[in-house]
């Protein structure tokens, strides 16, 4: 296992994992016996805090280019939460079904917990996803509930267009009866999402509401119910369902809020929704004034990415609908030559440039490359696309 130069030591529960060192530590700073197969679990582990790893990754990982056998693993396993004080498995937990996670991971030394937190960035909205409550009278549910809500986390955090808070931070919650609004302050997002899990006589039922964390309202809520013929299976539809309802209330919400703010103060942000909210209404007025509203943006931020391709793609409807001319026809070219340049990647901006170019220019060879990198990114596999986006 690489043992990366400075790579801080790791707080698990009462012991310290050096990996620098590759040694473990108890509270005196006494060295803890390891075996070496352990040790580089715990390692992969704690470089995935909050993270299911399957056992197939682990096996690979620990064992590079060596067939061994899952009771390898299960060795290690038992070892490594003996020798970090944790024979019940509640910090190196197994996720039935699926693998191995390790929890309560921070560098040392530890900061206050209010530091620790990590707050989102200020350039689009941010969501924080708060354990899901276990309301069933089995308190060995809460494996199940803590599932969903990881499986929320990892389907949101696909869209590129907010920004989800990492497990670690929203864990911090677990247990604790909390105002959104003082979420919300605490980690510096526009949204909550909060929810519940009832398992019984082999159905379940799931609740979720997304709060806006700076008025306390409730923006969307629904409810879940299924049998348990597969548990997992559940969970990952449910999980998926929720995204696709989120992404759409979300968008609506960022849009009102961008409505009600003083034009002057608007950023670019703000103007590109304003512009999507007009371009959905179909006419020339709304998407010519949606038109002026994403220059704007741009003049604003000349490298939103997002924005050049919104508008080229915009660009196509004025266009088909003969409202627009030969400046606007160069005009979503240049743009979404412009957005393929400088996309990161962004499988929204690939595939609306793609088509942009495709349809003004006639470039078919760069405009296929642009939309197979699109089709190649997760986030199209979501549900998200163009539907997502206005188109």
């Amino acid at each position: 296992m690489e043992k990366v130069k400075g790579e801080p030591a790791l707080r698990i529960g009462g012991v310290t994992l050096d990996i620098a060192r590759g040694c473990l530590r108890d509270a005196d700073g006494a060295e803890v016996a390891l075996a070496p197969k352990p040790f580089d679990l715990l390692v992969v582990l704690a470089r995935n805090p909050g993270r299911t790893l399957s056992k197939d990754a682990l096996l690979d990982a620990i064992w590079p280019g060596v067939h061994v056998a899952e009771d390898s693993l299960f060795q290690a396993v038992r070892e490594a939460r003996r020798a970090i004080g944790d024979e019940a498995g509640q910090v190196l937990r197994s996720v039935r079904g699926r693998g191995y996670l390790l929890e309560a991971v921070t560098a040392e030394p530890g900061p206050p917990p209010a530091v620790a937190l990590a707050t989102a960035p200020l350039d689009r909205p941010a969501l924080a996803v708060l354990p899901f409550a276990n309301l069933s009278s089995d308190a060995e549910q809460e494996y199940f509930s803590d599932g969903m809500t990881d499986e929320l986390i990892t389907q949101l955090s696909r869209a590129r267009w907010f920004y989800v808070i990492a497990r670690n931070s929203s864990f911090t919650y677990k247990g604790r009866a909390v105002d959104a609004r003082q979420v919300g302050r605490d980690l510096g997002v526009r949204y909550v999402l909060e929810g519940s899990v009832r398992r019984a006589a082999g159905r379940v039922r799931i609740a979720c509401q997304l709060i806006d964390a700076e008025t306390g309202h409730q923006v969307w809520g629904e409810r879940f119910d299924g049998a348990l013929d597969d548990i997992f299976e559940l969970q990952d539809r449910v999980a998926e369902a929720v995204a696709g309802a989120i992404e759409p209330s979300l968008q609506h919400a960022e849009i009102r809020r961008a409505q009600a703010k003083p034009t002057g103060s608007l950023s670019a942000y703000d103007l590109l929704l304003q512009a999507m909210h007009c371009q959905r209404t179909l006419t020339k007025e709304g998407n010519e004034k949606a038109l002026g509203l994403l220059r704007a943006a741009l003049q604003l931020d000349p490298d939103f990415a997002f924005g050049k391709a919104q508008l080229a793609f915009m660009s196509i409807f004025l266009t088909a609908n003969a409202w627009g001319d030969k400046a606007i026809e160069e005009e979503g070219a240049r743009y979404a030559r412009e957005a393929l340049a400088s996309s990161g990647g962004d499988p929204l901006v690939l595939a609306l440039s793609a088509l942009a170019l495709a349809f003004h220019t006639a470039e078919y060879s760069p405009a296929l490359a642009a939309a197979t990198r699109a089709g190649a990114e997760p986030e199209l596999g979501t549900g998200r696309g163009l539907r997502g986006l206005g188109a």
